[in-house]
């Protein structure tokens, strides 16, 4: 298994059997929007491969739960703040559990992990790697030895383009806080140097350090994370233990824009709730609308993108009720699927090659030859990217019954409710024909 280091910037083999795993999650002040979808289907995907693979993988994806955002949301909707991050953690897990999102091995959260973000601030200290000013915490980027080596831009550039706090007496500019000041009335945790929340790098260092240790093979994210977020968390890590190597090898998705080059963002109003986009699409539909692209490359949502994946899937769906043995040689397509998958988790051309053998299937069936062998690796290599299908044939009585409540909603001139049951027996391989003597049926 190869995977692009963003690092290294070239692919890099995966060598060991036991592999932990990172990844930044989302910030939890309203419901996720299908950028985060995105990228939470990516590492889903790559540790499901993994793991056919048979690797022993420990994924680790944290949540937010304090930030600024969060104290705005809280004061719009009158609750408290823990309110509003329990609101949106449930959110979260109900949209990703109806794209089949496998929960990870843990879910850390950044309020429950105070005392070991505290211990990593006092140990940054104690190094000379960070400061005290005003009740507040900084990281002193000219401390770390090789600050910049991620995103590979200039030191001066990388602390001008730092996030710069608002204090004017810090050491330089890049300087980001590892621990904000808070008055009284503000939300805040008791600390060495008062009341005060953390910063948003260190959050995410404590807690894999916590859960994962000081190293760890595989840290993953979106591209937009690389700076400042992934090069500070570098940089405070590798202070701390002396420059051990923080993340072996480093994975970013690229991000979703809408058409054209606007990159999705709650910030910028254009984002598409994953809520949203459920009531009209299913599961299965956006998980294969984004895996069609490669996940390092930008992916564009337009009107017609996740139509087109609602239609591959019920192809998918009307091929995988169809019955018989096989009669022609899989293992090309299995081989095709994995060297794919192996080759930098390359889900388009994997994808393809699923849709070659529903096209192979299907003119088999078409000229009665035996297929069932050939249904049952489509359901493995479907499974292995996530997709979950419950679908059973149909016997004689049930579609008959159907058929005759359809009959009657057109009689009725219910024509949307007559379409809805004709649509529901397609995607379970039935087609209904309509003649001047009457309505029959064939099975797909």
């Amino acid at each position: 298994m190869y995977l692009y280091n963003s690092l290294t910037k070239q692919k890099e083999k995966i060598e060991k059997k036991e592999v932990n795993m990172y990844v930044c999650g989302v910030t939890v002040y309203d419901r996720p929007h299908l950028g985060h979808a995105l990228s939470t289907i990516t590492f889903d995907v790559l540790h499901r491969f993994l793991e056919y693979k048979g690797f022993k993988v420990k994924r680790v994806q944290n949540f937010t739960d304090v930030d600024d955002k969060i104290i705005a949301k809280s004061k719009e909707l009158n609750i408290s703040p823990k309110e509003v991050s329990e609101k949106y953690i449930r959110a979260f897990f109900e949209d990703m559990d109806s794209l089949g999102v496998r929960r990870a091995d843990v879910h850390p959260r950044a309020t429950e992990d105070m005392n070991e973000i505290i211990e990593l601030i006092e140990d940054l200290i104690e190094k000379k790697a960070a400061y005290e000013l005003n009740g507040s915490v900084y990281f002193d980027v000219s401390f770390s030895k090789d600050y910049g080596k991620l995103s590979r831009r200039n030191f001066n550039d990388l602390i001008e383009g730092n996030r710069i706090e608002n204090e004017p007496d810090k050491k330089q500019h890049g300087d980001f806080a590892l621990w904000k000041h808070a008055e009284e009335e503000e939300t805040h945790w008791d600390s060495p140097w008062g009341k005060g929340r953390p910063g948003w790098h260190i959050e995410c260092s404590a807690m894999v350090k916590k859960h994962l240790g000081t190293s760890i093979d595989i840290h993953g994210g979106g591209l937009d994370l690389v700076f400042p977020h992934h090069e500070n968390e570098i940089a405070q890590s590798e202070s701390s233990t002396g420059y051990k190597p923080f993340a072996k090898i480093w994975v970013h998705n690229g991000l979703l824009k809408r058409s054209g080059d606007e990159k999705m963002s709650k910030s910028l109003g254009n984002s598409l709730d994953v809520k949203d986009a459920l009531e009209k699409y299913s599961g299965n539909s956006i998980r294969l609308w984004i895996l069609q692209s490669h996940y390092r490359q930008p992916s564009s949502l337009d009107n017609n993108s996740l139509e087109i994946a609602q239609k591959s899937i019920q192809r998918i769906e009307r091929t995988l009720v169809l019955e018989g043995q096989s009669g022609f040689d899989l293992k090309d397509y299995k081989n095709k699927f994995l060297n794919a998958m192996e080759d930098d988790l390359a889900t388009p051309k994997a994808i393809a090659t699923i849709f070659d053998l529903i096209h192979d299937i299907n003119k088999a069936n078409d000229n009665n030859k035996k297929i069932n062998e050939g249904i049952s690796l489509l359901r493995e290599l479907l499974g292995i990217l996530g997709f979950e299908f419950n679908i059973k044939s149909q016997d004689d009585s049930e579609i008959l019954e159907l058929i005759n409540q359809r009959n009657k909603f057109r009689s009725d001139k219910e024509y949307e409710k007559a379409d809805q049951i004709r649509n529901d027996l397609l995607s379970l391989g039935v087609e209904i024909l309509d003649s001047k003597d009457g309505t029959s049926y064939r099975k797909i």
